[in-house]
């Protein structure tokens, strides 16, 4: 690809594959123990990965290196068909807020942006997200407020700060904001640990719906393995293993 080329929506849905890893290993410096250590790893367009295992597994190191944050000791990563291995840090980037959409534990939103801003912002900063929320509604804003009547928030509640909101108020602008724009890829790190067992239902079912209409794939990192059947497939990590069921 010449240099500084965007990646646009039709290169990506050209690919079936979101994300392929082949013998990847992570060992953070420093370290003499490797932190992920993952043979073969494979998720379509549209499919749904649960990733659990406990602390110190590499839940969180996987997904920084599938967010293209961090690049593997060994082996290949490739997501949407692109390898990250040849890739300038300023690239993946770029790839990330084009195409991957992130929910977090602590939700990161700006406190001081409205709701409505918080959902808009990746579009702010990528013109294929633009392209993407355009596609699906007359203007970003309104994409924004389709994505947030199907989230099931409170109209009344759009032109609020969000520091304003309760935690699972938050927790539904984030996913908006993740999805905004169509990124064939959403990573989520523990987005309902502060919920109880009725909201973690609720969001995940809406989650899924909204991955389900945009066919986007999804990696999921959660504790609770409650929350596993929802998946089409589990992936639980040990120290230094990864097994795929």
């Amino acid at each position: 690809m010449h240099k500084g080329r965007h990646f646009l929506l039709s290169d990506i849905f050209m690919h079936e594959s979101a994300i392929e890893l082949s013998h990847v290993e992570y060992t953070w410096p420093g370290n003499t123990h490797r932190t992920l250590n993952i043979d073969a790893l494979s998720l379509k367009r549209g499919e749904r990965l649960f990733v659990a295992g406990p602390s110190g597994s590499g839940k969180s190191t996987l997904l920084s290196l599938v967010g293209g944050i961090i690049l593997p000791s060994q082996g290949e990563i490739s997501v949407l068909g692109t390898s990250f291995k040849t890739m300038s840090s300023a690239r993946r980037d770029r790839f990330r807020v084009d195409h991957i959409g992130f929910i977090f534990q602590q939700f990161n939103l700006i406190p001081y942006l409205s709701v409505l801003e918080n959902v808009m912002l990746p579009c702010r900063f990528s013109a294929v997200r633009r392209q993407g929320a355009t596609e699906q509604a007359s203007s970003v804003e309104e994409s924004a407020k389709g994505l947030l009547d199907e989230l099931g928030l409170d109209r009344s509640l759009w032109r609020r700060q969000a520091s304003q909101l309760s935690v699972g108020q938050q927790q539904r602008v984030a996913a908006a904001r993740a999805l905004i724009g169509k990124p064939a890829l959403i990573i989520a790190d523990e987005p309902t640990s502060a919920l109880d067992a009725l909201h973690q239902e609720d969001f995940i079912g809406l989650l899924m719906n909204e991955c389900a209409r945009f066919s986007t794939a999804l990696i999921f990192v959660s504790h609770d393995e409650r929350l596993s059947k929802h998946f089409h497939n589990r992936l639980v990590l040990a120290v230094e293993s990864g097994d795929i069921s």
